[in-house]
């Protein structure tokens, strides 16, 4: 799984992405082609 700073881009890529938002992060989910899945909002650890 990808962390990107656009998901933008990411939604474009296929057209079964679809953007999840989960927990305070959002993802793309693509069922058909999982290699496509991407994250976005992680908490950074100090």
């Amino acid at each position: 799984m990808q962390v990107l700073s656009s998901l933008k881009s990411a939604k474009l890529r296929h057209r079964d992405c679809q953007v999840v938002k989960r927990r305070g992060r959002i993802y793309v989910i693509c069922k058909s082609n999982p290699r496509f899945k991407a994250v976005q909002g992680r908490v950074k650890k100090r």
